[in-house]
């Protein structure tokens, strides 16, 4: 009998979330980069034209994620599974541009709020708000979803109207027109470059503005954070707009990579993170933060951009922005924990944005309700070193442009349609698979498609698919 409760008592132990010191959570600054690719930054790829050595060393001084995904290849999906730890798909069908995030739906921000963690969030939010007239209250946006304070743009800068939200009211209303803008005599095609679409714009407000602007204000969070000298730790949300289009760097950055205006405003992101590392640093908080870095999906680079500036944005990965093949989902993730992640590690670990959310529980030590974080993976003891040999998550969907889910079990990957399901444009012959099957392990650029030599991997994960579809959560 004594060993019995000994057997039991030991399996409960070992099924235990990973657990920390008791009252000392860290700080953490989540940086969310907008359009930025897998081959971006140079710890990814030493060939890269962009050299991002403020990227490069949250790598050094941290664990970078060679196998981390976007849980979709566009912007708004990803979003909304970073901040519920729900797949895309669930999304509900609301009417355009309202809200996405329901008030009684927890967050990553609404957890660590109501946990004892003061949150901020500085950036692009698209994930809708509710309002009767646009310069009244903006509802269903950060400040009830969990943030405290928020400063930032409604959508990509590339969507009318052009205005800063602070809290919940604009801080100009958009009462002037824009017209719209292109790169298209630079040789860009015409959703790269200087573009963006006509439509309401704030007084005051330039689109180049607002990178330096965001930078400006997450330091100030920063900065007020150390002098308030409260015992909360913080939590802030940078996200980036950039290097989203429009591709705008202000003139010290120009000319300052080898990958055009592209690269010069990826420069300028990189300058914008090592400004918040820098502020870490001089307030003497670098050792007590959790940073994380990565981006949303994949950008817009085209084979003729790689040709033209020798510069491979998406890294060894097919496709682009949008695409369901692996340079639309696949992301930069960097991890930075002094005393807790190991320096200089590097994780082929499967991970995703949907698993920050179940992660921060268990660095908390708190559960979730049934009905939240269904397809989140608690990904602390990789990040902590306490898992390396198997795998947190067995398998991962991922979702195209097109709304085409793709699935992932270990090296196997199967998008269920011909072409890319996204934004690059492929001859979709009758002739040939009905769908695409890549093992990445030994083909990352998806070069081989083994649909027919290997019908039994097909139907399993077309079966899995078809569960994932119908069924209420992923996670256990």
């Amino acid at each position: 009998m004594s060993s019995m409760i000994f057997r039991c008592v030991a399996f409960l132990v070992l099924c235990l979330p990973s657990t920390l010191d008791a009252g000392k959570h860290p700080h953490i600054v989540l940086i969310m980069a907008d359009d930025m690719g897998y081959g971006d930054p140079t710890c990814y790829n030493p060939d890269s034209k962009i050299a991002t050595k403020h990227i490069d060393r949250l790598a050094a001084e941290g664990m970078r994620f060679t196998d981390a995904h976007a849980p979709a290849a566009v912007c708004v999906p990803t979003r909304y599974s970073l901040m519920t730890g729900r797949y895309p798909f669930r999304m509900p069908n609301v009417e355009k541009r309202k809200p996405l995030i329901t008030k009684d739906r927890t967050t990553i921000a609404s957890l660590l709020r109501d946990h004892g963690y003061y949150t901020e969030m500085i950036g692009k939010w698209h994930l809708g708000f509710d309002f009767e007239d646009i310069s009244s209250f903006h509802h269903g946006g950060p400040v009830d979803c969990g943030f405290v304070s928020y400063f930032g743009i409604p959508r990509s800068l590339d969507i009318p109207p052009y205005y800063y939200i602070h809290d919940e009211l604009p801080l100009r209303p958009p009462t002037d027109t824009i017209a719209a803008s292109d790169s298209i005599a630079d040789g860009w095609t015409r959703i790269q470059g200087a573009f963006w679409r006509e439509g309401g714009l704030a007084p005051g407000f330039k689109h180049i503005d607002v990178l330096p602007r965001f930078s400006d204000e997450a330091v100030a969070v920063i900065d007020r954070h150390a002098a308030s000298e409260t015992d909360k730790p913080l939590f802030l949300y940078y996200a980036l707009p950039a290097p989203h289009t429009p591709w705008m760097p202000t003139k010290e950055y120009r000319g300052k990579s080898g990958a055009d205006i592209y690269g010069d405003f990826a420069l300028q992101v990189d300058d914008s993170v090592g400004r918040l590392l820098d502020a870490l640093d001089r307030h003497e908080m670098t050792d007590d933060t959790l940073v994380i870095f990565t981006s949303d999906n994949g950008p817009v680079w085209y084979p003729h951009d790689v040709e033209k500036f020798d510069h491979a944005a998406t890294g060894p990965l097919r496709g682009m922005k949008g695409d369901a093949w692996e340079a639309g989902h696949r992301m930069p993730f960097l991890v930075r924990w002094p005393g807790k992640v190991a320096e200089g590690s590097v994780s082929d670990q499967l991970i995703c944005h949907v698993d920050l959310l179940r992660t921060f529980a268990s660095m908390l030590e708190v559960s979730l309700a049934d009905r939240e974080g269904v397809d989140s993976r608690n990904q602390l003891p990789v990040l902590l070193g306490e898992q390396t040999s198997s795998s947190v998550r067995e398998t991962l969907i991922s979702q195209s442009s097109k709304k085409v889910l793709v699935i992932r079990k270990g090296p196997w990957k199967l998008i269920p349609t011909r072409g890319s399901g996204g934004f690059t444009r492929t001859p979709e012959s009758e002739a040939g698979p009905a769908g695409q099957l890549y093992r990445l392990d030994k083909d990352l650029g998806e070069t081989t498609n083994l649909w027919n030599e290997h019908p039994e991997i097909v139907e399993e994960l077309t079966e899995r698919l078809t569960d994932v579809r119908s069924g209420d959560r992923t996670a256990p």
